[in-house]
């Protein structure tokens, strides 16, 4: 179940559908379905069918794949109002990926005919979609270049990584992320959880970063002396 005027205002935040009428967009999500779902749940698993996109409604997930070693690798945390799943809805093939949630998360799952119907008639959701493809393009390339890169320069980028997606401005002028388990931040830099829990240690005692545990948020205190580290 869902509160008709609360979901309606959560849909015209989300980036995709922002700017779109309000009617095409109670058209477009009248036959989404939400669920909350626990910590640590499965959403989809890599070579499931694509019937459906989803979207954040609230909390946090991570996409993963594994190597060919079988280790686990953390390709994107995904929080309020970012999707997953468009891909495998559009090009009709198998998922790539799995998705798991972080915390509790509440999902609105919408038809993938319905998602397509969308985009072949709304130009401004197309756009949208084009410029989702082209910000995850350069996030790849970018974590791809800094792959040989020092520990410190590669925790720096998976920060910022965090903040350009899901980072929250303050009126300190920091930004806030969510304050991830080491062992996420630890797949998705590449890095041990030993070399991450010491370079945030650095991090801190230069004043860059600040974790805040009882909000379990970490807050970016300078985005430039971050992105200065990055060699």
């Amino acid at each position: 179940m869902r509160d008709g005027n609360d979901f309606q205002q959560k849909m015209m935040s989300v980036p995709f559908l922002k700017g779109l009428p309000e009617d095409v967009i109670a058209r477009a999500t009248a036959h989404m379905v939400t669920r909350t779902h626990p910590a640590d749940q499965v959403i989809l698993l890599e070579n499931d069918w694509g019937n459906s996109v989803y979207f954040i409604l609230d909390g946090w997930t991570k996409i993963r794949t594994y190597n060919l070693d079988g280790k686990e690798i953390t390709l994107n945390i995904l929080g309020f109002g970012e999707m997953f799943g468009e891909m495998a809805a559009l090009d009709q093939v198998p998922r790539s990926t799995d998705v798991i949630t972080l915390t509790p998360t509440t999902i609105g799952s919408l038809p993938a005919a319905d998602f397509v119907h969308l985009i072949e008639t709304e130009p401004t959701a197309g756009i949208h979609l084009a410029r989702l493809m082209a910000k995850r393009l350069r996030q790849v390339n970018r974590r791809l270049r800094l792959r040989e890169a020092d520990s410190t320069s590669r925790v720096a980028d998976v920060l910022l990584f965090l903040a350009e997606g899901q980072g929250t401005k303050v009126s300190s002028g920091g930004v806030e992320i969510p304050n991830l388990p080491h062992r996420e931040l630890s797949s998705l830099s590449g890095l041990a959880r030993e070399t991450v829990t010491r370079v945030l240690g650095k991090l801190e005692r230069k004043n860059l970063i600040h974790r805040i545990p009882e909000r379990d948020v970490l807050c970016i205190l300078n985005t430039e002396g971050l992105e200065s580290l990055m060699v």
